[in-house]
């Protein structure tokens, strides 16, 4: 058989490079890569004179189409909220049952609700609505004011202790800073506290501050201590404390009380993702 022999210095050339007697050969290159690389050039100016391209001095070239990404991206935002509109005021108008009933609003509405959650409650209440000292869990069935939807939307609405007229207001007395009751009647109180739980350590000073509550706190947190939601007045007989269940933290609750609050969101969101928060919150799992 018939041996191609390979190019020759003679054939093709050099650069002129050589090491150890080994000659670079200034062989051409095929001709498809290069017409592939002449027509990525074209393509390339094409590109420049069609589209924007040229930072210039206080602007950009528009190009001789003219097109522009952040025209196009707001056409695109311009077209979503339109085709989200024909949901949200189906959702404005509608009743918090209502909503629940039709699976197509109460899916848009969980989904634009999870995301409010996370621009305007996930602060306080944490991401996963876990809660924190002084915010309150949102995924157990401890609710101060009612977990049922209309409740959970009322106190988004109106807020607690804010400023709106139909706020949750509840307060609970500052029993020792206004000198309704001692040191050691604070001390025996939260000791009868921490024994409506099992969690007691003095069973004397627990039979003294039963008489205590009675006398001052079963008005609002009833004669057994299982609270009072229209009164916004936490149930005392489960072990889930808003600001720990330490004996000291029972104590600085009696003697200084708490104020906790939040925002009226009346004023801050529309009627449409109040009721999508309001959906999404009661579907964490805690809502009654």
């Amino acid at each position: 058989m018939a041996k191609k022999q390979a190019n020759t210095p003679e054939e093709v050339g050099t650069t002129g490079h050589e090491w150890d007697g080994i000659q670079e050969l200034n062989q051409p290159l095929p001709k498809w890569w290069l017409y592939i690389l002449y027509a990525t050039i074209v393509w390339a100016i094409g590109y420049w004179l069609v589209y924007p391209a040229w930072p210039t001095v206080s602007s950009y070239s528009k190009g001789w189409i003219g097109y522009s990404q952040r025209d196009q991206v707001a056409k695109d935002v311009a077209a979503s909220h339109a085709e989200k509109a024909v949901f949200r005021d189906k959702i404005a108008a509608a009743d918090m049952d209502s909503i629940k009933a039709d699976p197509e609003l109460f899916n848009f509405a969980l989904a634009g609700g999870e995301a409010a959650f996370g621009d305007n409650c996930a602060p306080c209440h944490g991401r996963g609505a876990q809660g924190a000292v002084g915010y309150p869990n949102l995924r157990d069935d401890a609710w101060l004011w009612g977990g049922s939807l209309d409740a959970i939307h009322q106190t988004i609405k109106y807020g607690i202790r804010a400023e709106d007229p139909k706020t949750r207001a509840g307060m609970m007395p500052a029993f020792g800073q206004l000198g309704m009751l001692k040191r050691d009647q604070i001390s025996d109180t939260a000791e009868y506290v921490m024994s409506l739980s099992g969690n007691a350590e003095d069973d004397e000073a627990a039979a003294r501050g039963q008489e205590i509550f009675a006398t001052n706190c079963a008005a609002c947190h009833g004669p057994d201590g299982k609270g009072n939601q229209a009164l916004g007045a936490p149930n005392l007989t489960d072990e889930l404390w808003l600001y720990g269940g330490a004996k000291e933290t029972i104590v600085e609750t009696i003697y200084s009380s708490r104020a906790g609050m939040m925002p009226a969101w009346e004023e801050r969101l529309d009627p449409a993702t109040i009721k999508e928060l309001a959906i999404y919150v009661h579907s964490l799992g805690g809502g009654q």
